[in-house]
């Protein structure tokens, strides 16, 4: 795989530099609720404004409409935090690429930060608009990408503005990458992969290019009973997906020729309703009541994945077993947390959403080699997809 270039690589002192960011994360009344995505970015943004460099981050956060400004999604509270971590001011444009990020940007001096509000209140982001691209390269003379987690999508700030400018990646963006393509390429064998989620038909592709790589892919979460499906058992109200049950057991058949052990259940906590005080059943797999849904899997199971967790010299994990949020049904998460956690030996890479709130709500997020900040754009590179915001930083 092509390499990519670094912001080590970048003579920034006296240039304005134009950083993508992932200051994504949750803010309740104006106050940032959890600043792991700012913090994750602060080695990048030191590394610049140790470098004398006049740094312009940009970002999106929420869903807008793209219509202009919405105070509730604004990126105000995030500068407000980025300059607590800094411990240094921090500029905020009340607009993206309009007058006053103009005037803040050409007012900065070396070892400056500017944030740049909301980049999602334009709708030419999303649309990867000339126009807009052309705009925001305007405020900057090279470009940096350490956003991984939007590496997937081809938007102005990920890959029309990097067309534009030299362009480099930060160092979340370089370690993201260097860590998947090590893992994937060159991984310490035996390599097990925990897969979770609900559903089978978000994870196919990646189940896919995971049986060509590890030694045993690890399933649970709700896509586990689609796969029950496919061995002919009966999983009650279950969720499932019956269109995918015949595609589920081509899985198994492939994993079985490859050499892949496929662990599925061998036994689950059922509930008669999806409710944290529902009446629950552990029970085996041959064994799920008509009236009642499968939310965790069961202790023999977690054993029986523990094992496998513990014989790897590489772990990929992605994805809760159960549903972990409610404290009856997150036995089977914990005990696949506390067991990636207890191989010292191994590499272990966690990633997604709900795995890296698993891992944090555990208390165990350090005692994993990495956690990776990508969600979709982690599972498109397990595919093999080249990634837009990665091939615009290639050498």
């Amino acid at each position: 795989m092509a390499s990519i270039k670094t912001i080590d690589e970048l003579d920034a002192r006296g240039k304005r530099v134009l950083v993508r960011v992932d200051f994504n994360v949750p803010v309740s009344d104006g106050v940032v609720t959890d600043d792991t995505r700012i913090k994750a970015a602060l080695p990048t943004i030191e590394k610049l404004v140790g470098d004398g460099a006049r740094v312009i981050l940009m970002s999106h956060l929420g869903r807008p409409s793209g219509e202009g400004f919405e105070e509730k999604l604004s990126l105000r509270p995030a500068a407000l935090r980025l300059a607590e971590l800094l411990g240094k001011p921090v500029a905020f444009a009340s607009d993206t690429v309009g007058e006053d990020a103009q005037e803040k940007a050409a007012a900065l001096r070396e070892g400056d930060v500017l944030l740049l509000e909301n980049l999602r209140f334009d709708k030419r982001e999303k649309k990867n608009d000339p126009a807009f691209c052309e705009e925001l390269a305007k405020l900057g003379d090279a470009y940096v990408n350490d956003a991984f987690g939007t590496a997937h999508r081809a938007h102005a700030s990920t890959a029309g503005v990097a067309a534009l400018l030299p362009a480099y990646a930060g160092y979340l963006m370089q370690r993201e990458v260097s860590t998947l393509t090590g893992m994937l390429e060159n991984p310490k064998r035996p390599f097990v992969a925990i897969l979770g989620g609900s559903k089978v038909s978000d994870k196919i592709k990646v189940i896919d290019a995971l049986i060509d790589k590890c030694e045993t892919l690890v399933i649970g979460g709700g896509m586990c009973f689609t796969f029950l499906l496919a061995e002919g058992k009966q999983v009650g109200t279950s969720l499932k997906e019956d269109e995918w049950v015949a595609r589920a057991g081509e899985m198994m058949e492939k994993a079985a020729a490859r050499g892949c052990k496929l662990l599925l259940p061998v036994d689950v906590v059922c509930a008669d309703r999806f409710a944290e005080d529902a009446n629950t059943l552990t029970c085996s797999v041959d064994a799920i009541p008509a009236d009642m849904m499968g939310l965790d899997v069961g202790p023999e199971t977690a054993k029986l994945y523990a094992e496998a967790i513990a014989s790897a010299q590489t772990v990929f994990w992605n994805g809760p077993m159960g549903v972990f949020e409610m404290d009856a049904f997150a036995a089977g998460t914990k005990a696949v947390a506390l067991a990636v956690a207890a191989n010292k030996e191994a590499d272990t890479v966690i990633g997604g959403g709900d795995s890296v709130a698993c891992i944090n709500k555990f208390g165990l997020a350090d005692k994993v080699s990495y956690v990776s900040t990508g969600g979709g754009a982690l599972l498109e590179y397990i595919e093999g997809k080249e990634l837009p915001g990665v091939a615009a930083i290639r050498k």
